[in-house]
């Protein structure tokens, strides 16, 4: 039996929404040190279109990713000063939960991987 990362009913805000102008997504959840940053997104469904995109991450889980006693190392190998269009490195939440060792997210029928 599977175990899924489940939304606590306590949680902190973490990172800020960035909009940017990628060619992938419009808006990301940014966690910034001085000058370097980490853009993390997340799929998301809308039901009324029934289409898939990739956006900022949800506040709950963004708190706990950065709460997570291996968020600083991911952080430092992975975070990168802005490009020259104003990007920073991107990592896709299911991608960072692993490298961190969390619980995954239970997982749609519409998810991409």
């Amino acid at each position: 039996m599977k175990y899924y990362y489940q939304k606590r009913e306590n949680w902190i805000s973490a990172g800020r929404i960035y909009q940017c102008d990628h060619p992938m997504y419009s808006r990301c959840t940014l966690f910034q040190n001085e000058s370097k940053g980490l853009a993390i997104i997340q799929e998301k469904f809308n039901s009324i279109k029934k289409t898939r995109q990739w956006s900022s991450v949800e506040p709950w889980i963004a708190g706990d990713i950065y709460l997570n006693p291996g968020f600083k190392h991911f952080f430092l190998e992975n975070a990168a000063e802005p490009d020259e269009n104003g990007l920073y490195p991107t990592v896709k939440l299911r991608k960072l939960m692993w490298a961190l060792r969390m619980k995954p997210l239970k997982k749609e029928f519409w998810e991409e991987f």
